[in-house]
């Protein structure tokens, strides 16, 4: 490769906040993923990057470096619509799991490439994981037939995808730059627009359990991606949503499974029943599908259940197949009577994390049984010696570092009173 240029001249030019050229990004991405720039030195422009930030055309030039460093999906040989969503995730997130199923009975095709859980969040692919047979790696080949077949797929992202992003990634994980709003726009933008579908909704969470806490945070984050979405081609839409108290009533991989299915048959709770029909409603709108049916209908008559299996199947798995359940138990209780006044998501992510849900550096094994069953929400009446969660390891010698992250995660008023709360949708921003 030629030295077009000097990683510490442009290491400095960020340094002292001085837009970086088109040309001194793509070569910058070009020689980290090819090895010429060493890890120290991209180290030292992340944090430039996370410190002085970058403007609009940066953040576009920056994406577009990482999407040409690997291969470019395309789905034109398809019947149908693509469109996709991305949630920046958060505790009890499993709405990819009813969601791409229902868009795919109402008309849409949904190639959906999702990641693995790291610390308190939970990963879509560990969820499936937990259903007997399921695989998460297919080819490209794969990938296409089983949306032929079935109008949806999710899996794990080919290494040929944003080869960039998956250096950059872990790169960020370990030097404190994940929070730095260019970088995390051009990571999930790069393998989106990469995955070459023609529509994409963003469900951007805000809150105590989500990536970004602050409303305002998670807004610009919103922002920049859909302006990256639009200026790519891709009709691009976010939702900025409520991740301030868990979604569900499920913390786990195999547990949310379960609650999946519910919601697929129809029943669920209701707060994820209501975030699945608003991001499909939004998805099948954005890609301008004619719909087979509302989404609504497609859970009632088993539509959607109907394509669950089929995709379940498609991949090696067996949708009736019983998941896996930890094999120890713990019930924590009300301690008096009164009203379940707020739950803090954070705590119950990270109890969850605790017991073996999640993994704390990348490779680790999940335990697909773990995790945390929430049986009051904020709002509810209970009574002393009531259950509000029960908690399920694989291990008994995870329980007490569990029950310390959930030793303040909620609070009973004796007044009746209940703490201020995020509506579920807080706002819509399209391009």
């Amino acid at each position: 490769m030629s030295e077009a240029f000097d990683a510490v001249e442009i290491i400095g030019a960020k340094r002292d906040n001085k837009e970086l050229t088109d040309p001194q990004i793509d070569w910058v991405i070009d020689a980290y993923t090819k090895g010429f720039v060493a890890d120290e030195q991209m180290s030292a422009l992340l944090m430039a990057i996370l410190l002085n930030g970058m403007n609009s055309r940066e953040i576009s030039r920056w994406t577009d470096a990482m999407i040409n460093s690997g291969e470019r999906m395309e789905w034109s040989m398809l019947d149908r619509k693509t469109v996709d969503k991305h949630s920046t995730g958060g505790v009890g997130d499993k709405i990819t799991l009813p969601l791409a199923p229902l868009v795919a009975a109402c008309g849409g095709a949904v190639p959906q490439l999702s990641g693995r859980g790291l610390g308190h969040t939970g990963g879509t692919l560990d969820k499936l994981e937990s259903i007997p047979g399921w695989r998460a790696s297919l080819s490209n080949a794969e990938m296409l037939e089983v949306i032929k077949s079935c109008g949806a797929v999710i899996c794990a992202a080919g290494a040929g995808l944003a080869p960039a992003d998956k250096k950059l990634y872990a790169l960020r994980d370990v030097t404190g730059t994940v929070q730095a709003i260019p970088l995390i726009a051009s990571s999930i933008m790069s393998k989106k627009i990469a995955e070459g579908t023609s529509a994409l909704v963003l469900d951007v969470k805000t809150g105590s359990g989500a990536f970004m806490s602050d409303p305002k945070k998670a807004s610009e984050l919103a922002r920049v991606m859909v302006d990256l979405g639009t200026r790519a081609g891709v009709k691009t839409r976010a939702l900025v949503t409520a991740m301030d108290v868990p979604l569900g009533l499920t913390a786990g991989n195999a547990l949310e499974v379960r609650e999946s299915i519910e919601v697929l048959a129809g029943g669920g709770p209701e707060d994820v029943v209501e975030l699945t029909l608003v991001l499909a409603r939004e998805m099948l709108d954005a890609a301008g599908i004619k719909q087979l049916m509302d989404p609504a209908d497609a859970l009632k008559n088993g539509a959607a259940m109907d394509s669950w299996k089929k995709m379940i199947r498609a991949q090696g798995g067996d949708p009736d197949a019983k998941l896996p359940v930890a094999k120890e138990q713990v019930q924590i209780r009300a301690d008096k009577d009164g009203t379940l006044s707020s739950m803090d998501a954070m705590s119950v992510g990270i109890g969850a994390w605790r017991l073996g849900a999640g993994r704390s550096k990348q490779g680790e094994k999940v335990s697909f049984g773990a995790g945390i069953e929430i049986h009051a929400k904020p709002g509810a009446k209970v009574n002393k010696g009531d259950v509000i969660y029960t908690l399920h390891a694989d291990d008994s010698t995870r329980f007490d570092r569990a029950q310390n992250a959930l030793q303040n995660s909620f609070l009973i008023s004796q007044d009746g009173s209940v703490a201020p709360r995020l509506p579920l949708i807080l706002e819509k921003i399209e391009g």
